[in-house]
């Protein structure tokens, strides 16, 4: 048979645990009081943690590009172009106005197409058409894409007369009242412009050197 423990070998298990909540406690303690007196700087560590990063700009930018940097350049040459090619039209059409529509018209032109009849009266008169004139003979063309007769030739159709009268007629209105911010609209959305604007034509005012 055991013999009961002794009173005084017994463990106080009450006394145990409370020591334990007790030392827990004052380590709990301890850290919470540590972490109020760094509290502050707690703070702006995880303020300076949260904020992204400053950016460098290299030394002469400052959010504008230096003269004759290749970020200059890159900003200043589509707003170059445009200018060139907004002075280029405003000389075309000023160079055009000037051009008289001729009064006494020549012999009948034989004539296949618009495009065709466009190209003899440039030869017969010495002057050229406007490039609104080239694009719309080339647009007539065109709108015989797909009918029946669409390879007859043109003057067995029309009389040469009142055709090259149309051509004149609508000459006229390009070259009297166009306007060269139109044309200038054009010419930057089509790449190809230069092969509707004819040979005589005045220089740019910034040579392609330049």
């Amino acid at each position: 048979m055991k013999r009961p423990m002794a009173w005084s070998e017994q463990v106080d298990i009450t006394t145990s645990e409370e020591t334990s909540s007790t030392t827990s406690s004052s380590s709990s303690d301890s850290d919470m009081d540590a972490n109020n007196e760094n509290g502050g700087q707690q703070s702006n560590y995880n303020i300076t943690t949260d904020q992204p990063a400053k950016e460098t700009t290299p030394k002469g930018c400052d959010g504008i590009a230096e003269h004759n940097s290749p970020a200059a350049i890159a900003l200043d040459s589509p707003l170059e172009q445009a200018d060139q090619l907004f002075k280029r039209a405003e000389m075309y059409q000023d160079y055009m106005q000037q051009l008289p529509i001729p009064s006494h018209r020549g012999s009948m032109i034989p004539f296949t197409s618009w495009m065709g009849l466009g190209n003899s009266i440039k030869q017969l008169y010495n002057q050229p058409l406007h490039y609104l004139t080239n694009i719309r003979l080339k647009q007539w063309d065109q709108m015989r894409f797909g009918k029946e007769d669409e390879h007859r030739e043109l003057d067995t159709i029309l009389h040469p007369c009142k055709a090259e009268a149309a051509v004149w007629l609508i000459e006229e209105i390009h070259r009297c009242t166009s306007s060269h911010h139109h044309i200038a609209k054009l010419w930057s959305s089509d790449p190809m412009h230069d092969a509707f604007i004819d040979s005589i034509f005045p220089e740019s005012p910034v040579s392609p050197s330049e």
